[in-house]
């Protein structure tokens, strides 16, 4: 039997979390609530929408090919505000627009490994980048966490050999929720380059940081594009995720390899999705602020719905961004109880062990819970739910 790429890997998560809802019924005083998937569900903005509309419209050529890097107003405009942002200087030629930012993890590794080489994940880990990483026969090195998500630089250090290639940060984490602290990013920064490997940091969530400021410093280095590599999306800050916009930060000659990647797949970004990010990056940041602070309360929804359920033995052990990430208290498996949970008590959640090796004990242990959709009324009848939750 040949395995061939896809092969290597394992189903989608949250597709496979649908699944389980095929011939349930939710009775109408108790209807689903769904946590399982980190994506704004809602349309973007009014104006935004507009933006769209007018573009379709009034544009030609935002119906045809584009720039394999994406359109040169959007590069400039990403340099522009993440220079000024992070107090760096990044240039346009340093960015490039992805189709959305799944695509530039993929384009970033595609680039910079091969077959037989390591890349370090922290575990819990985002599904999709080890998913990646199994189709292209490269080795996910698990690197654990402590009981505040938090990896150890030394730990990764001991972790690297001759095959590896990078250290992958996701911050504000999903599915952890955790805002990795500035010097912690800082110091993996400092191994990756004393190791001559990159530090891939998935920034997908900044807009929603609780901390004022820049997460970090690392655009500061005037040599940050020989390690670095920042990712971003458009997605969850201005509702886009259909138009699947993203992109990638990092030196001019890795966006040139990874550019025979991109034109191979996709050949350019989505036309509308740019400048709709364009207009959006341009135009909405008042709207993107109450966004944030929507969010923050939602964050702050769950530490105040706690109570309900620490004395029962659940624990909170990191939230931040669109996720809270829960240590549940019974025998069961993960992957066994949030099926339970769907019938008995109309939740849908993804279990740890989706996002850890497999056989980890800590992935049977925890619960991921996204909560972008759920308003806080709704955070409030999640916990009820759970603590009458007996498995």
């Amino acid at each position: 039997m040949i395995l061939t790429r896809t092969a290597a890997t394992f189903a989608p998560p949250v597709m496979e979390a649908r699944r389980w809802l095929d011939g349930v019924t939710f009775p109408p005083e108790r209807p689903l609530i769904n946590v399982s998937q980190a994506a704004p569900v809602a349309a973007p903005p009014a104006p935004l929408l507009q933006h769209i509309a007018d573009t379709a419209l009034t544009k030609p050529e935002a119906h045809l090919y584009g720039p394999v890097l994406g359109l040169p107003e959007l590069r400039a405009e990403v340099a522009a505000q993440w220079s000024a942002a992070y107090a760096g200087e990044i240039a346009p030629a340093q960015v490039a627009i992805t189709s959305g930012c799944n695509q530039a993890f993929c384009a970033t590794l595609t680039a910079i490994a091969g077959e037989g080489d390591e890349v370090i994940l922290p575990t819990p880990w985002y599904f999709n980048h080890k998913m990646w990483l199994d189709m292209q026969g490269v080795t996910a090195v698990p690197l654990p966490t402590d009981a505040h998500l938090l990896p150890d630089p030394e730990h990764a250090a001991a972790l690297i050999t001759e095959r590896t290639r990078a250290i992958v940060l996701v911050t504000p984490n999903n599915p952890g929720g955790v805002e990795y602290p500035a010097e912690l990013v800082r110091a993996m920064y400092e191994l990756a380059k004393s190791r001559g490997i990159r530090l891939i940091v998935d920034e997908t969530y900044r807009d929603f940081d609780s901390r004022t400021g820049a997460p970090h410093d690392l655009f500061g280095d005037p040599d940050w594009q020989d390690t670095l590599v920042q990712l971003y999306s458009f997605s969850k800050a201005y509702r886009l995720t259909g138009h699947r916009v993203g992109a990638m930060v990092s030196s001019e000659a890795l966006l040139a390899e990874a550019e025979k990647f991109l034109d191979t797949v996709t050949i350019c970004p989505n036309q509308l999705g740019q400048h709709a990010a364009l207009w959006g990056m341009q135009n909405l940041s008042q709207w993107l602020a109450g966004e944030r602070a929507e969010i923050l309360d939602r964050r702050a929804a769950i530490s105040d719905n706690l109570p309900q359920i620490t004395n029962q033995g659940w624990e909170l052990q990191g939230a931040g961004a669109y996720f809270a990430y829960m240590k549940h208290p019974f025998d069961l498996p993960s992957d066994q109880l949030a099926q339970q949970l769907v019938q008995s008590h109309g939740i849908l959640t993804l279990p740890g062990t989706m996002f850890t090796p497999a056989g980890d004990q800590a992935g049977k242990d925890t619960l991921r819970i996204a909560f972008a959709n759920v308003d806080r009324a709704g955070i409030g009848d999640l916990f009820a739910r759970l603590a009458t939750v007996k498995a």
